[in-house]
């Protein structure tokens, strides 16, 4: 069952007859598998692409290996890249990349420890990005931050 977070998320995205697509790494599909699981809300949704691996990023959304080289596949820098090769994709109202450490083995430093999570996304032609710091096991994490995804996106698009 989605989060409340999500469910009023989709039904506002419904009600404004808009349209989202999402790019997920960490998130590895539940992002928008979430999304769809609210009744009447799959109408809503236009796509997703799980760039789980380099490859993907590289290859389908073009993100230059330097920049991945440079910041990490798991940075703020990769996850602008991703929703604007997205955007390219799927003509999408709003745009959701999302990458980050839900476990383990990643590029994760002090700085950035396993739980970071970040986030960029376009609505419609206005973009806004923010960083998440969530604990608990990997599923826990990834739980998480769909609810804070949902919750910001309700934000943004109800403060406008």
């Amino acid at each position: 069952m989605p989060a409340k977070s999500v469910i009023a998320c989709c039904h506002n995205i419904l009600s404004q007859d808009l349209t989202i697509a999402f790019v997920e790494s960490a998130t590895t599909g539940r992002l928008v598998y979430d999304f769809t699981a609210v009744p009447d809300c799959g109408q809503i949704v236009m796509g997703s692409i799980v760039c789980y691996d380099r490859s993907v990023k590289e290859g389908l959304l073009k993100i230059p290996a330097e920049v991945i080289d440079k910041y990490s596949a798991e940075s703020p820098e990769v996850t602008q890249l991703l929703a604007e090769g997205l955007k390219s994709l799927i003509p999408a109202d709003i745009i959701v990349a999302v990458t980050g450490l839900a476990s383990p083995g990643g590029s994760e430093t002090e700085e950035k420890p396993v739980g970071t999570m970040f986030v960029h996304a376009i609505i419609k032609d206005r973009a806004w990005k923010t960083t998440l710091f969530f604990e608990g096991s990997p599923d826990d994490i990834v739980a998480q931050t769909i609810d804070g995804i949902a919750a910001l996106l309700l934000e943004e698009l109800t403060s406008n």
